[in-house]
């Protein structure tokens, strides 16, 4: 069913942009959704999507969905140092959306560096850099290579966002962590903060540190708030250090919606950034997201700060700043009629928190047994421009052409961290979601490589010198050395790393998931085709 229709301009956004994701979620196969068991109970999952909306508030408006993710489960600190880099840490809904997004971003680079450099094969001319911005992806563009360094003295990636495109994150339910506090308070027979004590983790970067360790623990603690949690689990689960969608979502209110590969190639400017959070209304509290994102909550510090100081190009802000997005609702009748695999809830958790009081009375509807869904979805549309490389790669595309009227550019069912039908014990490159640090990584490097992936490049190779992208291909040996930057300070990874350190030094106890760092990108390689 498209739940798309009826729907007009007049229609809020949000309510739009929720319909959207939705009918696209519709379409999945059953195994990437959660049961219906026989008594009519079912799983529950948490969903999110991306929505790029381009020309906001204009007549030329268009919706398009870049990813459509849904899940609930993280690694548990332990099994980390056991990844190499091919099994994803943390598959929540939001932190899978975003990876998504980038995986879609980098393909989205990569089609038009390949469009660009066939036009100048056939113009038999090379890319007029002045006009170069006029680009045929309606989603980025190449930077004006003619435009002096920045102030800061920074040269740039060579891409950018399209400045008439917004990205919207659609949620069915609160981020875990610090924004939802309140809404779990609300939630509980008895509202009195957990007292958690839990046995040293040997794990643990910082054995040492009790408190900040429990500080980090997802529910527990109500009384604290504004600070850095990990995501919830059973208390009789092994403790996990990936941290909260809250704080997650945090962050990239200053590192931008970019990741690390994806920033070799686009630029941070301001539509880079998420432009609003939208959220069911009865998972809103303001309160909460006001003190976990707000321009007043704990980032207040970060208020007016930029990385690198000061800079414009073309009467335009880039860099890096704290850009705290929108908090948008939609009727939580809507969602209700959209999503039936909402976690279950008592009735009157609804007119709990102050700002939703009501008379209603204090008798609740006892809540059915239900458990989340271990399985996780991953879609992203297709890139925008002809695309020949990724039809080589297992994209999961010829078994999910379509999705909600939208090509597919990827399309995975995720278990434990690895694609549906491999072992999270022993991960294998085969096994290995494209979302996957490994996978990522390689993504990258190939498109730096992109000269491979054209038919004709010995009769290029005279012609597009001065078009392909001009950053250097990581020489690294592990992935560790691969993220690390050097100290030179108009290098923009540098930048970035020291806008995300100083984020997180103003968000209060931020431990490091780390011990998935020592490998190579070799782990692609068929272990029989390796060199000894």
């Amino acid at each position: 069913m498209d739940k798309m229709s009826g729907l007009t301009r007049k229609t809020p956004l949000a309510s739009r942009i929720a319909a959207l994701v939705h009918t696209h979620f519709d379409g999945l196969p059953a195994r990437s959704k959660p049961k219906i068991f026989p008594d009519g109970s079912r799983e529950w999952i948490p969903m999110t999507g991306i929505v790029a909306v381009k020309g906001e508030n204009t007549d030329s408006e268009r919706l398009h969905c870049i990813s459509v993710t849904t899940g609930a489960k993280c690694l548990p600190a332990s099994h980390i140092p056991r990844c190499q880099g091919l099994v994803l840490h943390d598959c929540h809904a939001e932190i899978l959306a975003i990876r998504a997004f980038n995986y879609w971003l980098l393909n989205e680079c990569h089609a038009l560096s390949i469009e660009e450099s066939n036009e100048a094969i056939n113009s038999d001319d090379i890319i007029d850099a002045e006009h170069s911005h006029v680009s045929k992806s309606p989603f980025i563009r190449r930077r004006k290579q003619t435009q002096p360094r920045t102030d800061a003295g920074v040269n740039w990636p060579p891409f950018e966002i399209q400045p008439d495109v917004k990205f919207y994150m659609y949620c069915t339910c609160a981020p875990c962590g610090d924004a939802s506090m309140e809404l779990c308070m609300a939630a509980q027979d008895d509202a009195t903060p957990w007292q958690v004590t839990r046995p040293a983790d040997a794990s643990s970067p910082h054995p040492g540190n009790l408190q900040e360790e429990n500080l980090l623990d997802g529910r527990a603690h109500f009384s604290l708030l504004g600070v850095v949690r990990r995501k919830p689990a059973r208390m009789d689960a092994e403790s996990t250090r990936s941290k909260s969608c809250s704080d997650k979502l945090a962050l990239r209110q200053v590192s931008s919606l970019l990741s690390c590969e994806t920033s070799h190639l686009v630029t941070p400017t301001e539509n880079a950034y998420l432009a609003g959070l939208i959220l069911p209304e009865d998972e809103i509290s303001r309160s909460g997201c006001e003190r976990s994102f707000g321009e007043n909550g704990r980032m207040k510090a970060l208020a007016g700060r930029s990385w690198p100081i000061n800079t414009e190009c073309d009467g335009k802000e880039i860099g890096y700043r704290f850009r705290p997005f929108e908090v948008l609702s939609v009727p939580a009748e809507e969602v209700e009629l959209l999503w039936p695999f909402a976690k279950p809830k008592a009735v009157q958790s609804r007119s709990v928190l102050p700002e939703q009081q009501s008379d209603s009375t204090d008798s609740t509807v006892p809540l059915k047994k239900s458990k989340p869904g271990n399985v996780s979805s991953v879609w992203t549309a297709t890139s925008s421009l002809p695309h020949p490389c990724v039809m080589r790669l297992d994209t999961g595309s010829k078994t999910l052409p379509t999705l909600g009227g939208s090509k597919t550019g990827l399309y995975e069912t995720i278990i434990n961290g690895v694609k549906q039908g491999n072992r999270l014990t022993a991960p294998t490159a085969r096994g290995a979601s494209s979302l996957s640090r490994a996978k990522l990584w390689g993504l990258l490097r190939n498109i730096l490589r992109s000269k491979e992936c054209l038919r004709d490049l010995e009769r290029a190779q005279t012609r597009i010198d001065d078009n392909e992208i001009s950053l250097p291909i990581k020489d690294a040996s592990t992935y560790e050395e691969f993220k690390q930057t050097g100290g030179d300070i108009t290098d923009p990874l540098h930048i970035r790393h020291e806008a995300i350190r100083d984020a997180k030094l103003v968000l209060k106890g931020w431990v490091p998931n780390t011990g998935d760092e020592s490998w190579s990108l070799d782990v692609l390689v068929d272990p029989k085709k390796r060199k000894g």
